[in-house]
């Protein structure tokens, strides 16, 4: 997509009363171990990110918070807030500083859990955890069966987000193994439901918008019936 194009989109979008988010490259992630051309192609690709999103007037960019590579949890954490920071100096000199989100990821063993992300949120005021339910859900083995786990995670999400910005949430049915990850399912075929979801979001003063990775149509309308949406 390039900058005339996303202008056009968001122009379009706006008519419609749709937000808009910018997902991230995958391979757009801060907090790499080395510094080189792995971490200026990430920086490269986040910044293109930032551009296209000032452009569509999207509401944030969605990145993954990278990976341990073999560093203690709280080192990777650093790193990735370092690079963070210079990274929002090379945006606020294009003007381009726009709000970031970072996603909840899927794998037990890597960094990307509710914490981590919330951790980095806090140390940074531009970016915002993203909570991927269906990320939690399999990475708790399961456990994302009542109102209670969703309330939790959106009350820590909401200590950490600035007043008047909405939660960003990805929300899907779920296949998952050893509490890792291994595809998004049709709505109803795994075991993650959007009414807790939906009876956790109305405890908070907080809009929400809520994003749909379900691999179906038929899904993602069943999800937005069952949120009211």
């Amino acid at each position: 997509m390039d900058y005339d194009f996303a202008a056009e989109l968001g122009s379009l979008c706006e008519a419609r009363d749709i937000a808009l988010s910018v997902h991230a490259p995958i391979a757009g992630f801060m907090g790499h171990a080395e510094r080189g051309k792995k971490l200026n192609m990430a920086v490269g690709m986040l910044d293109h990110s930032a551009g296209i999103a000032k452009a569509a007037g999207a509401e944030l960019v969605v990145f993954h918070p990278g990976f341990l590579l073999g560093r203690t949890r709280e080192a990777a954490i650093d790193s990735v807030v370092e690079q963070l920071g210079e990274l929002r100096e090379r945006l606020e000199g294009k003007d381009r500083a726009v709000p970031f989100g970072i996603e909840v990821m899927g794998r037990v063993r890597e960094l990307g859990s509710l914490d981590d992300v919330c951790e980095i949120a806090s140390r940074l005021d531009w970016v915002r955890p993203v909570i991927d339910f269906a990320h939690m859900h399999a990475t708790s083995d399961g456990g994302l069966t009542s109102v209670e786990p969703f309330a939790a995670a959106l009350e820590q999400a909401d200590a950490v987000i600035e007043d008047g910005a909405p939660f960003h949430i990805h929300f899907s049915d779920i296949q998952f193994a050893n509490r890792n990850e291994t595809k998004h399912l049709p709505y109803g075929e795994g075991t993650l439901r959007a009414e807790p979801l939906r009876d956790a979001l109305a405890r908070f003063d907080r809009s929400a918008t809520v994003i749909s990775e379900s691999p179906t149509e038929a899904s993602t309308d069943e999800i937005k019936a069952i949120l009211g949406a």
